[in-house]
């Protein structure tokens, strides 16, 4: 069944938008959920997660107000917007799904070297220490380190960075999709003329 009507493209448009800003309150949600746990430490990560969060929310915000009142000019931003931000999350799925283990390695690492916070979080959450050698003078979070029987955290980051990488490309990769479809709703919802407006007045 064609959705070739003013309603229609209204209604789909609508939806799109509610789902998004479910996805953007989610993403905020967890963010905060994982800080206030104490599960993530690294305010950087969590500041990072709900930015994104926060302007996912507006930018469907703007669009489902747009979509309400027929508003050219904020339709207009919004698509823009979005089809920019399609552009980003695609590619950035797309290298998720086709990198390979010594690229992997490589950013780990820097990932690694980079934040203290999230090496702590990563060595108590993993129990390892380090991230190719253990070093026993050094100081460690996990449990296993008092034990000395502390592994290097870069053999189980390993273990499991493929698949999440895998996860995350293919959940980015299907949402940078409705995004497209939310692009082409928009442009073809703007030329549509409003049933109940004056037949005369301008789009």
């Amino acid at each position: 069944m064609s959705c070739a009507g003013f309603a229609c493209s209204k209604h789909s448009l609508c939806a799109l938008n509610i789902l998004h800003v479910m996805v953007s309150l989610l993403m905020i949600g967890i963010a905060a959920w994982g800080k206030w746990f104490g599960l993530v430490s690294s305010f950087q990560v969590v500041g990072g997660v709900i930015g994104v969060g926060v302007f996912l929310f507006f930018v469907a915000l703007a669009g489902l107000v747009g979509a309400m009142k027929h508003h050219q000019v904020l339709l207009f931003f919004y698509m823009i917007i979005l089809f920019m931000v399609f552009i980003v999350q695609f590619s950035v799925s797309s290298a998720c799904l086709t990198i390979n283990g010594e690229q992997q390695d490589h950013l780990l690492e820097v990932g690694w070297n980079n934040s203290e916070s999230t090496q702590r979080d990563v060595e108590k959450s993993l129990n390892c220490c380090g991230f190719r050698h253990v070093d026993a003078t050094g100081s460690c979070d996990a449990a296993c380190f008092h034990s000395n029987s502390c592994l290097p955290c870069a053999e189980k980051i390993q273990e499991h960075v493929g698949e999440v990488l895998h996860f995350v490309g293919g959940i980015g990769l299907f949402f940078s999709f409705t995004e497209i479809l939310g692009v082409w709703l928009t442009y073809r919802y703007r030329n549509q003329k409003d049933p109940r407006a004056n037949p005369s007045a301008f789009l």
